[in-house]
């Protein structure tokens, strides 16, 4: 189900939420929703827009159609077009368990870390990382500027 901002709140403290922009999709986004599904509550998909995709890289798959795909993969219950920020979506949703990639560990930021602590959002770390999508984005630039 794909779920507005101004809904967001309906769904408080009872979703895990894991977030990015999934653009490409790839088999380690997979895995990374598979074990947040295991955390045992409804998962929501926190996807990033276009204008935030495309500071990162050109976008390959636009908003809309990305969320189509993920909201229809059978780990995720509820998926959300962020328009704003991750602060942002984090405190209207403030979710029972933020999820992110073991690979953000350390890196997370510091004002996402005080908005999961003032809620009592719990940061889990899934050890799930497995590709990129701008890795495999500069690959394929690689492989077409050689042929």
């Amino acid at each position: 189900m794909i779920v507005a901002f101004d809904k967001l709140h309906e769904l408080r403290g009872k979703v895990g939420m894991v977030d990015g922009g999934f653009d490409p999709l790839h088999r380690g986004h997979i895995e990374y929703f598979r074990a947040a599904a295991r955390l045992g509550v409804p998962v929501l998909c926190n996807l990033s827009s276009d204008a935030y995709v495309s500071t990162k890289h050109p976008v390959f798959l636009a908003e809309d159609q990305r969320a189509a795909i993920i909201d229809a993969i059978r780990y995720i219950d509820y998926t959300h077009i962020n328009p704003y920020d991750t602060e942002t979506a984090l405190r209207e949703l403030r979710p029972r368990f933020y999820i992110k990639g073991a690979d953000w560990r350390g890196r997370l930021p510091a004002e996402q870390i005080e908005i999961c602590r003032t809620h009592g959002i719990e940061i889990v770390y899934l050890d799930t990382v497995l590709d990129s999508s701008s890795r495999i984005l500069r690959d394929y630039r690689f492989q077409q500027q050689n042929h």
